[in-house]
């Protein structure tokens, strides 16, 4: 036996037996064929297909992507490594989501599943058809295997979770059974059942003679509808679909998939990325640049409609993105600090000359959707807060927020920095820069023992120089020293996993139905974890309990009141200078590929569209 079966065994056999609340008696609802986090599920059984698909769409043909960046893993379940694009249609899991519902699973794997009146506990029956690339069965013991390694070696969002489960056991070779902890309140975490759904599954046997938490350019045994056909390392990846995939039938499944091979090409710089494009090496794009979607698309191809444009909206929060204070570095560790930093910059400025006017402000850390905190609290999200206002500034209560006003009122000399409300932000911005403890002298901002106000922007992206450079002008005139410095992406991600860096520009992406995720994004214990996503290194208790109550929402208004609430609080914070996102997908693609009439609440997926 190996060293990794004898520690599986070995945390398998730890695992206690059933806790309280989640018994073998335990009442369940089931069987049933999906499960919604929050209300109904909004198809029914024996659903057709999702209402967002073309099932009559014809398969074949390629669909190819010229991307940026580069690879070189083909394991997208470890904390090490680049991962490929395009991995996630070679794994499964034993639920999978409509993208038309805020968090509602349908079966994949699992056929169907019984779940504690409580969420204490989940059964999943394995649907006897599943079957791995190389025609054997999906079966209970590969859940149990995927579990084990995952927790020994998965990222750590997914160590948080599943270290949560206290019992998994099978109960024949089809079906198992998850049984969870209570928190430490008493109550149980509603998300565990749905988290356990979209964990992904491995094959125990093909593993068996190999390291799990290790990097790989080995194709990997798959369940999905494609397999991964050749690799050309950092540079190209080409996925064939599978022709007796098991899973081609099933309704959750019907009118997706529909192209024989997706082809991946890498590209170091985006412009020739885009180029590529342009010259029929790529057939869909989607574009985050809004200078290139506004000037960078023109050409023969565009003019004479073999090439499309499309925008198409969608409900989905958008990434909240922005400089990222690191509260770490004492610099940024008081509130006022950061307030004032975020006054001075011409925000709007940089909107119409730097994005084309095409791009709309943050204001939220779930921005485009229902999920972001306006006005004054009220309703569930005062609910959500009333506890803790006496520790939280009373103007949370209030006063709505909103952004420093930049826009001109009277003209500006041409370099967007000297409007009426840019001069009176910059003086409000010294008297907190003294509230806490700095002055300028002699034209430097300095502490009372001399310390210059100096610190670095680390970037990733040469495109990013743009922005984090206006912002480091504005601050000139404060006496703060700001620098800018663009490193390789090995060292950019390390540096960040570390913690090691003053500012970056950089994001956090959630859901329309956020959960645990938010403690891994914010909370203390995240904050000293290396490698999470606290990039911040947020450490309020206000932001832990409110994070921590949303997966414990019952109802979808309990839900939108305690996010609501948890933005409010990170707003208020001021952890970021808020910058721009887009409320639509901006998609360009050739018009010999198609899609459906429908677009899902979350945006277009390429998944479902076809080739001509």
């Amino acid at each position: 036996m190996t060293r990794l079966f004898a520690l599986i065994l070995a945390l398998l056999a730890l695992l206690p037996p059933h806790p309280a609340g989640a018994g073998p008696d335990t009442a369940t609802h089931g069987p049933t064929h999906g499960i919604a986090m929050h209300g109904d599920l909004a198809l029914p059984p024996g659903f057709a297909a999702l209402p967002y698909v073309n099932p009559e769409a014809p398969k074949g043909g390629t669909i190819r992507q010229a991307v940026t960046g580069s690879f070189d893993s083909l394991n997208p379940h470890i904390v090490k490594g680049v991962p490929a694009l395009g991995l996630g249609n070679v794994f499964e899991t034993l639920l999978t989501r409509s993208w038309d519902e805020p968090f509602s699973l349908y079966g994949l794997l699992a056929d169907r599943l019984e779940v504690a009146d409580d969420r204490s506990a989940v059964t999943f029956h394995i649907d006897g058809r599943a079957r791995w690339h190389d025609g054997t069965p999906v079966t209970a013991d590969d859940v149990l295997f995927s579990l084990a390694v995952q927790r020994e070696h998965g990222t750590p969002n997914r160590r948080l979770f599943y270290a949560k489960v206290t019992r998994a056991e099978a109960l024949d070779p089809r079906t198992v059974r998850f049984a969870f902890a209570a928190n430490p309140d008493g109550g149980i975490d509603r998300e565990m059942p749905l988290l356990m759904g979209l964990m992904p599954i491995h094959s125990k046997a093909w593993w068996a003679d190999k390291t799990f938490n290790r990097t790989t350019l080995e194709p990997i045994m798959g369940s999905g509808p494609y397999r991964v056909a050749s690799v050309d390392p950092g540079r190209r990846i080409v996925y064939e679909r599978v022709p007796d995939y098991w899973g081609r039938d099933l309704p959750i499944r019907v009118g997706q998939f529909n192209a024989d091979r997706l082809e991946f090409d890498y590209y170091r710089d985006d412009a020739v990325a885009l180029e590529a494009f342009k010259a029929g090496q790529g057939d869909v794009r989607f574009e985050s640049d809004p200078a290139k979607w506004a000037t960078g698309y023109d050409g023969p191809a565009l003019r004479d409609g073999r090439i499309l444009r499309e925008e198409l909206p969608n409900r989905r929060p958008e990434p909240a993105r922005g400089l990222i204070f690191n509260t770490r570095r004492p610099l940024f560790a008081d509130v006022r600090v950061r307030r004032a930093l975020a006054m001075v910059t011409d925000v709007d400025w940089i909107g119409r000359n730097l994005f084309h006017g095409l791009l709309t402000r943050t204001a939220s850390y779930y921005p485009n959707s229902e999920l972001a905190a306006r006005g004054l609290p009220q309703g569930e999200e005062l609910r959500a807060l009333e506890p803790f206002r006496n520790r939280l500034p009373p103007a949370l209560f209030t006063e709505p927020f909103t952004l420093p006003a930049t826009a001109a009122a009277t003209a500006t000399d041409g370099g967007g920095g000297t409007t009426t409300a840019l001069r009176a932000n910059r003086r409000a911005a010294l008297r907190l820069l003294e509230e806490a403890g700095w002055r300028v002298r002699d034209g430097r901002l300095t502490d009372a023992a001399g310390n210059r106000f100096a610190f670095e922007i680390i970037l990733a992206d040469p495109s990013d120089e743009r922005v984090a450079l206006e912002f480091a002008r504005a601050l000139e005139p404060l006496g703060i020293a700001a620098s800018v410095r663009t490193v390789d992406s090995a060292q950019f991600q390390a540096r960040l996993e570390r913690f090691d860096f003053d500012m970056t520009m950089r994001w956090w992406a959630s859901t329309l139905s956020p959960g645990n995720e938010q403690l891994y994004y914010f909370g203390s214990d995240a904050a000293g974890q290396e490698g999470s996503r606290n990039l911040a290194g947020i450490r309020d208790p206000v932001v832990d309990a409110l994070a921590r109550s949303i997966a414990a929402a019952t109802t979808r208004a309990e839900l939108v009141g305690r996010v609501r609430a948890l933005d409010r609080v990170l707003l208020w914070g001021h952890y970021m200078v808020p910058l721009f996102h887009s409320p639509v997908d901006r998609i360009a693609h050739w018009s010999r590929l198609h899609r459906p009439a429908v677009t899902p609440l979350y945006g277009a997926m390429v998944d479902t569209w076809w080739v001509e």
